[in-house]
């Protein structure tokens, strides 16, 4: 049983790795208490930027949040991307009185992935020295924009992602529990300042527009599906410029995204976050259930076999591992949860059945965001070869 001792003390090793990295992610996440307080001609202009596309209700909330901001050099931008029904610029239109420019969206060339296409329009139509990006699932209180843009003038930075609230799903609402604290966990439980991978969410990011310039815009990007990661290393290499913040009471910053739109992101953006290539997905599937499912087989079978020893060694990696997930679940909804104490092994099989979903998707069939198909752009697929001449 010599292999077993070896697998269980990797195991416990690479649990305490996650454990701690989750921790102290969590701790230097927090947002620095204000030491001044900016007048508001201190205070840069502020561009809002928001691609939309067939959406309903979800649109008009967010944008009543963001109505009632305080900030006093604000500018909200909506690009209706190419709907297919009225119900979405009907929307944006009715919100022109509050301050909300509509923006006419252009069809996507064939090799841009059409959200950062959107993201370029709006960033070509932004007055402001920064630039807000978020989705229609994001809300705002009045001194949420107010309360990121003096946090990133003190932290002097450059660009800043915001890990928000998710509303609580209703009754035991497994299904959220399993994706969004999930894609938090990738974020926060690998040690990534050793990775150069910075960790950054795509719910709100904010970003000085002479960064976002010589980054090289979103032509840059233009068919990546890590958009916000691009930015976040560029800006990290240039003088410890990025900041990954979870928002607090004071900044109120909120997601509603619902569960099918979690599971959605997570098919569409999976398999190219391990660079399109197969051997990864399987290699990953392994690591996953090796080190976040394993552990909990090998402690049952250690206490029904009386390996006692083993057992204790396994019970103490399923205590650590039981501890990454619940405090990562607990920062996704601002309260502790305990359902989140017996999820892990749950979450880690349904994140494996995403992974290979999506690689499914793009190799063999199609991924379909918002009605268009991204498999062209992100797979960089030809769609019409050119014939042969004679």
């Amino acid at each position: 049983v010599g292999w077993l001792y070896a697998l269980a003390i990797t195991q416990l090793v690479l649990a305490g790795i996650l454990t701690a990295s989750t921790w102290r992610h969590v701790r230097t996440t927090r947002a620095p208490a204000p030491t001044k307080n900016y007048t508001d001609r201190e205070l840069p202009t502020l561009s809002v930027a928001i691609p939309a596309r067939n959406e309903s209700e979800d649109l008009e909330a967010c944008l009543q949040s963001l109505t009632q901001s305080t900030y006093p050099k604000l500018e909200i931008l909506v690009l209706d991307d190419c709907s297919q029904d009225r119900h979405t610029a009907e929307i944006i239109r009715s919100f022109a009185q509050s301050g909300v420019r509509f923006i006419a969206g252009k069809s996507p060339p064939d090799d841009w992935l059409a959200k950062n296409y959107a993201y370029r329009q709006l960033a070509d139509e932004a007055n402001g020295t920064l630039l807000l990006f978020c989705g229609v699932d994001t809300r705002f209180t009045a001194d949420s924009l107010r309360i990121m843009v003096e946090t990133l003038l003190e932290k002097k930075k450059s660009m800043i992602s915001i890990i928000p609230r998710n509303s609580l799903p209703a009754g035991w609402g497994l299904g959220r529990l399993l994706v969004q604290p999930g894609r938090y966990a990738w974020e926060l439980a690998l040690p990534r300042r050793l990775l150069n991978r910075p960790p950054v969410l795509s719910t709100c990011w904010l970003i000085t527009a002479a960064t976002l310039h010589a980054a090289g815009g979103f032509k840059a990007v233009s068919h990546s599906n890590s958009t916000e990661s691009f930015f976040a290393r560029y800006a990290v290499s240039t003088h410890d410029g990025y900041s990954f913040l979870q928002s607090d009471e004071a900044m109120g910053l909120g997601s509603a995204k619902s569960f099918a739109e979690q599971r959605e992101t997570a098919i569409r953006t999976r398999y190219p976050q391990l660079h399109r290539r197969p051997e990864l997905v399987g290699l990953l599937s392994l690591v996953e259930l090796a080190v976040l499912v394993a552990p909990f087989g090998l402690a049952i079978g250690c206490l029904i076999w009386h390996r006692w020893v083993l057992g204790a060694i396994s019970l103490l990696t399923c205590g650590l591992l039981v501890a990454f997930y619940a405090r990562i679940v607990a920062l996704a909804y601002r309260r502790f949860l305990l359902r989140g104490l017996w999820l892990l092994p749950f979450a880690a099989l349904y994140d494996i059945g995403l992974l290979n979903y999506s690689m499914w998707q793009y190799e063999f069939r199609e991924v379909i965001w918002k009605g268009r198909n991204v498999c062209l752009p992100v797979m960089r697929v030809v769609p019409n070869l050119p014939k042969l001449t004679k």
